[in-house]
């Protein structure tokens, strides 16, 4: 099956076509992001791979099926950029990638929060130029600390694991609990509890309507003053105005970000070194000293990669085989 791959980076290239190899489809990468104007490029195509900051509107899924697109397989977890009803409309099966390493997402977590409570990147830059006083590097034992985890799927667990051996308590949120988050030893309570109680808040939720800003204004108000906030989830989750505005007066005293809810516009995965950042919120957050931003780079492993070119080819083959991906994704799966 031909495969139109968009949004690609030289580590797509290499392991996409290696998990092809064999397997008969033919892949055609374009660094273009997949929109509206780079529509036509698609044509022809009876299956499109996107990544997350396509933009998988109405229109563009309505001209994806004039030009005989019948598969969008998505190579992420999250869905939040697709319009799932249009595309059950005009006849695009949606596939994803569920499962590509929660190792991965989870560990990242854990190194912005051990980054931000021992200060490593202040550390690394005074060494750098032979400044080796202490002052202003005070941090604190994660042992004994209370975490509050927002989402205990198969990231959130994992993240729950790695933090109990660090000896935290464990508290959680979630509408679908699981014993083995209890297991760990894992309280669930509502949002307000966590919110309330939680030395660090880990978010490890998906961006649905349900979900949007749900760390906002209403939930700063309930933190303990100088909590850490940790998001590798999706950027939508904070309200970042409502952020900043908890980070001047202290109620937050660490913020980790490895997402942006503008980071689509701001061009995340693209090197803009060279220019002047236009977002005026981002440029504010980049002040504080107790902000640590990554680039959406905590699904990139060498074994994630590896598990989403293998899911999402396996999705082209189920779905040239017998018509249905093996990873489908519908309006109905998530109303």
């Amino acid at each position: 099956m031909r495969v139109a791959v968009f949004s690609t980076k030289p580590y797509d290239r290499t392991s996409l076509s290696a998990a092809a190899e064999g397997s008969g489809h033919e892949l055609d990468f374009f660094e273009a992001r997949l929109c509206c104007d780079h529509a036509p490029l698609a044509a022809g195509f009876p299956a499109v791979c996107a990544f997350v900051h396509d933009e998988l509107d109405a229109k563009l899924l309505r001209e994806l099926a004039r030009g005989g697109t019948r598969l969008l397989a998505l190579r992420a977890a999250g869905f939040n950029n697709v319009d799932l009803a249009v595309a059950r409309e005009v006849g695009i099966r949606v596939a994803r990638v569920p499962a590509y390493s929660p190792y991965a997402v989870a560990e990242h977590a854990v190194a912005l929060i051990l980054s931000l409570v021992r200060r490593t990147p202040r550390a690394y830059n005074r060494v750098r130029e032979g400044n080796f006083a202490l002052d202003g590097l005070l941090g604190y034992d994660l042992h004994g600390r209370c975490v509050g985890i927002v989402g205990s799927g198969r990231i959130g667990t994992v993240f729950a694991r790695i933090m109990a051996g660090f000896g935290c308590r464990l508290m959680a949120y979630d509408p679908y609990p699981n014993d083995e988050m209890r297991n760990l030893g894992a309280t669930y309570v509502d949002l307000p509890a966590l919110f309330g109680e939680s030395d660090i808040i880990a978010l490890h939720a998906p961006l649905t309507a349900a979900t949007h800003h749900l760390v906002d204004r209403e939930m700063l108000a309930l933190v303990k003053p100088g909590v850490m906030i940790v998001n590798t989830s999706r950027g939508g989750l904070i309200d970042t105005e409502a952020a900043i505005e908890a980070l001047k007066d202290g109620r937050i005293g660490y913020l980790g970000l490895d997402v942006y809810e503008e980071e689509d516009a701001l061009g995340f995965f693209e090197d803009l070194s060279q220019d002047i950042i236009q977002d005026d919120t981002f440029a504010r957050l980049l002040t504080f000293p107790n902000v640590l931003i990554t680039a959406h780079q905590g699904f990139f492993t060498a074994e994630a990669l590896q598990n989403i070119a293998e899911t999402t080819i396996a999705n082209v083959t189920a779905f040239e085989q017998t018509g249905a991906p093996v990873h489908e994704v519908t309006a109905d799966s998530v109303s």
